[in-house]
């Protein structure tokens, strides 16, 4: 299954850090948040990774070359960001299949297998992995309205008056259906492209969208105290982990022998 990562921002709200590097340059815990994208990614499944490109790119392109851990990468160019709609085309030339797609400025520690699975059910179009959200923070994302069966029927990206605090957490999974749709989006009123719409589309053509809630947790880097709690729990994960691990290594440390 190939994998998208958007990765073509310039992050001005996260600035100072974005001064010398593009959006998904930033480094979170030491690493690059692509590169926590493309781990997360790689993790899930994906033999081939396409990052859409645009500010800067050289910087992106120059650090990864044409393969991360072995997984082939392609760059498309975003030249203008025009939105998620917008960046999406910039691959539709390489995608034939269902496929994953990340926003680059996201860290994960959820379900995201979840919603791969569901993908792969016959009757799924597209899985969002959604969230709930304090209701004074939804304007922030594409917020979502589902019926009794956990199917998405609505999207309305950054909303002042939001219908609903369930947001989309900037992880989907898609078939090439998608693409019909971004073509025909219009320009919204903050003149982007944006995904949402072409989301709405699909679902008023039929087509069915599954909601999978979050189980875990994740973070949007939009400003730079977000990357500062994703460090702290990504090392208060690691620390987790590194206890559990000393407790299990030795069974007798367990037993008292």
């Amino acid at each position: 299954m190939k994998a998208v990562v958007l990765a073509a921002g310039k992050g001005t709200r996260l600035r100072p850090l974005t001064e010398d590097k593009p959006k998904g340059m930033v480094e979170v815990n030491g690493k690059p948040l692509i590169t926590h994208c493309f781990d997360k990614l790689i993790e899930l499944g994906a033999d081939e990774l396409i990052a859409v490109v645009g500010y800067m790119k050289e910087v992106i392109i120059d650090h990864y070359g044409d393969e991360y851990d072995g997984i082939p990468i392609t760059y498309t160019h975003q030249r203008e960001q025009r939105g998620l709609a917008h960046a999406l085309l910039t691959v539709e030339e390489y995608i034939d299949d269902d496929f994953m797609l990340m926003l680059g400025d996201n860290i994960f520690r959820a379900n995201l297998q979840d919603v791969v699975r569901r993908q792969h059910e016959d009757r799924t179009d597209a899985a969002f992995l959604v969230e709930e959200v304090p209701w004074e923070e939804a304007s922030r994302y594409g917020v979502c309205d589902t019926n009794p069966y956990g199917e998405i029927t609505d999207v309305v990206e950054k909303p002042e008056d939001p219908p609903s605090n369930l947001v989309m957490t900037g992880f989907y999974t898609f078939s090439p259906a998608i693409f019909h749709a971004c073509h025909l989006v219009q320009p919204s009123e903050r003149n982007e492209y944006e995904i949402s719409d072409a989301i709405d589309l699909l679902i008023q053509s039929g087509r069915t969208i599954d909601a999978i809630g979050l189980d875990g947790w994740r973070i949007d880097i939009g400003y730079p105290e977000d990357r500062e709690e994703a460090e702290r729990r990504l090392s208060s994960s690691a620390d987790s982990n590194a206890v559990t691990t000393t407790k299990t290594a030795d069974p007798a440390v367990e037993t008292g022998e």
